[in-house]
């Protein structure tokens, strides 16, 4: 059950294409404007995922995750913080 609104402004010419397009698929202007939005939510957030390499960008990419860490002062000054949540002990 769908029960959460979105609601959006819209020129008359945009609407009527939406209509248009909806009506020659035999949907309702609601469905339509879902399906399409959540078909480009779906990109975005697969886009942000997923990524193509060439072969040698990869493998330099792999070799910058396999390599160890160089040293990060920031980290170790944290990792050496006391915690207000156990003040007397690690």
């Amino acid at each position: 059950m769908r029960d959460a609104a979105i609601n959006l402004r819209a020129l008359p010419r945009q609407r009527d294409l939406i209509d248009r397009a909806a009506s020659l698929l035999g949907k309702n202007r609601s469905d339509f404007m879902l399906e399409a939005a959540c078909e480009r939510a779906r990109a975005v957030v697969l886009d942000q995922l997923f990524f193509e390499l060439d072969p040698d960008k990869f493998q330099q990419f792999t070799a910058m995750l396999d390599a160890p860490p160089g040293p990060n002062p920031g980290l170790g000054r944290l990792m050496a913080a006391k915690v207000p949540w156990n003040p007397g002990g690690a």
